[in-house]
């Protein structure tokens, strides 16, 4: 990581676990810290005139709270003594002025938390949406790299930090900032001598916060890389659960999970020491400074050189100056956990959107035709840049032609369709649709005029009309006939109408209560309803038992009428629907022809072909 300082691409989450949060090195640790600050100025920008509102409050709370001690002293030093010779005035006075000055200070505290509260509301609502949003922009690359956990995390754990900070550490800090000012004041007016024994114990008290910052920055760190880890080892067991649960896996994870609590703990544990130790260091300090101040203090009060009253408002502005202090303690450790959570989420935020919005788009012609061309295409992951996937490869998919890609596996017939889906850019070279290259077509047209069908039909929580109705969602919710004539065209509606709700019954947690077919048959009825102009169809067969493959491959024959088509398929029975066949292999085209033509020749699609059919056999 250090290394990669230097360079304008470190940016984002993809390294952020390459050292230990302890073992981050000063420059690196500073760069953390500034991508974090410039978030929260991101964040708050928008929030100006609330925030100096708030200050403003918090400003007029404290001065409105100070004058209190003064009002003690003035009715120690006058009031008494005056009610004493028959004149209740002035201690009436001053007893009524301590009371106006709670009454001012509960009002100016219940506007100030008011509106604290919803300025960080706002802030929370803010980060979640920028986390989810840019979640879902990032790169198929990143997401095939980068476990979910880890960005539930982000989305969760650290969002709730921030959320503490926000609920608890800000008021304390500037509380206790501007206190600690006022107070300052106060006490070198009331008694210069006094306040320089209290201000000799400021050497110490920096010492102590600047050890603090230290070592809670490193702890918190900590915590938020090891409660990731937690987070991600449970989902992975989740959603892997008829695994975990088919090879009794169970007293393997217990052991994981085990020893990654107990990291989580040991982490927090050390971040909880580091506090105690510094609120117990700051006590010692504040006490013995009192108790220092009192003895200076009642020797002067002896000798005739100190009013009683400004003792006892000296002391109690003390008592308050040393209150505050711990109320920072309290922020210091709401920030540092903040500020750790605060890089991690700023992280992902950072990271660069794999296939951005082009500067300045180009319209696709309309309509659309479906023309699809590679262009002397070379793609290599980010992840393994060194690993060509893709070594050049030129192809043109004529309009409302359907092309078969089959091969081996990791022959490089998936990278072509998501190439073509604009999953990824091509390294070198491009890919056009109609003469346009796809950078430079906005994501809404392209996906307006682009479905894939991947092998896993995903269908989420909900009804199937719902579901279905995702092909068209861009434009409102379609009309429940143009589902219906949808599911119709693909030969769903049968078993469709045959559910206990039809299609208002919900199909649950990706689908479950559907049949694999099923929910690919649902899948078709999306692509009927958006009506692209191109389709991509990755393994969409390759799960399925041969009654539901024939059901599938039916429905395919409306699906793929009149619209350009790229088929990858393992099961030779769908490439025979193609009009051109492409064989695969190490990134390159080695047999382009009809499928009936390359079968009666003795090549690779013949060798597969017969494969295929041995298997069935």
């Amino acid at each position: 990581m250090t290394a990669a300082l230097d360079d304008e691409a470190w940016r984002g989450i993809a390294a952020e676990d390459e050292e230990e949060p302890d073992s981050v090195d000063r420059r690196t640790g500073l760069r953390l810290q500034a991508r974090a600050r410039r978030l929260v100025a991101e964040l708050l920008r928008p929030h100006r005139r609330a925030v100096v509102l708030a200050a403003v409050l918090l400003v007029a709370e404290n001065a409105v709270m100070l004058t209190g001690p003064l009002m003690v002293a003035l009715a120690i030093d006058s009031g008494v003594p005056a009610a004493l010779d028959g004149r209740p005035g002035p201690l009436a006075a001053a007893i009524g002025g301590y009371a106006t000055v709670g009454i001012a200070g509960a009002g100016l505290r219940a506007a100030f938390l008011l509106l604290s509260g919803r300025i960080g509301q706002d802030l929370l609502l803010d980060v979640r949406k920028r986390l989810f949003a840019h979640g879902q922009r990032l790169s198929l690359d990143f997401h095939e790299s980068f476990t979910s956990g880890r960005l539930i995390s982000r989305l969760t754990s650290d969002v709730d930090a921030l959320s503490d900070l926000l609920e608890k550490g800000l008021d304390g800090l500037f509380g206790a900032l501007l206190s600690l000012v006022g107070i300052t004041v106060l006490l070198v007016w009331i008694d210069p001598l006094l306040a320089a024994v209290v201000l000799a114990g400021f050497v110490p008290l920096l010492l102590l916060t600047r050890w603090f910052q230290r070592r809670s920055r490193a702890s918190y760190r900590r915590t938020r890389s090891t409660v990731a880890r937690v987070i991600v080892h449970f989902v992975e067991s989740v959603n892997g659960i008829r695994a975990v649960q088919a090879f009794r896996r169970e007293p393997r994870n217990d052991e994981i999970m085990q020893g990654l609590t107990d990291a989580h703990r040991d982490a927090n544990t050390a971040a909880f020491l580091t506090v105690a130790w510094f609120i117990a260091a700051v006590r010692l300090v504040g006490n013995c400074t009192l108790a220092l101040v009192l003895l200076l203090g009642g020797l002067r009060v002896a000798d005739g050189t100190l009013a009683l009253g400004a003792l006892t408002a000296f002391v109690l502005y003390l008592r308050r100056f040393y209150d505050p202090l711990d109320d920072l303690a309290q922020f210091f450790n709401a920030y540092q956990s903040a500020a750790a959570a605060l890089e991690k989420i700023a992280s992902v935020l950072d990271t660069p959107v794999g296939v951005p919005e082009p500067a300045h788009p180009v319209p696709l012609p309309q309509p659309v035709r479906g023309e699809l061309e590679f262009d002397r295409v070379r793609f290599a992951y980010q992840r393994a840049p060194d690993r060509t996937v893709l070594p050049e490869l030129s192809l043109r998919v004529p309009a409302g032609q359907t092309v078969a890609l089959v091969g081996a596996t990791g022959a490089g017939k998936s990278t072509l369709a998501k190439l073509a889906a604009r999953f990824y850019d091509p390294t070198e070279g491009a890919v056009r649709l109609d003469g346009v290259d796809l950078r430079d077509v906005t994501d809404a047209d392209l996906r307006s005029a682009m479905v894939m069908i991947t092998q896993e039909a995903f269908l989420f929580s909900g009804s199937v009309a719902e579901n279905i109705a995702m092909g068209r969602r861009a434009d409102g919710s379609p009309p429940r006939a143009d589902i219906v004539a949808a599911a119709e065209a693909v030969g769903a509606r049968g078993f469709i109408e045959a559910l206990p709700e039809g299609f208002d019954t919900d199909v649950r947690k990706r689908g479950g209560r559907l049949s694999a077919g099923q929910r690919q048959l649902i899948a078709l009825a999306r692509v009927v309803l958006a009506d692209p102009s191109v389709v991509l169809l990755d393994e969409a067969t390759s799960s399925l038992d041969i009654p539901s493959e024939r059901a599938v491959q039916a429905a395919l024959e409306t699906v793929l009428a009149g619209r350009t088509a790229l088929i990858i398929a393992h099961r030779l029975s769908t490439v025979l629907i193609a009009d051109r066949v492409l064989v695969v292999s190490e990134g390159r085209v080695v047999e382009d022809g009809p499928p009936q033509a390359l079968l009666a020749d003795d090549g690779e699609f013949a060798t597969l072909h017969e494969a295929w059919r041995a298997s069935l056999a």
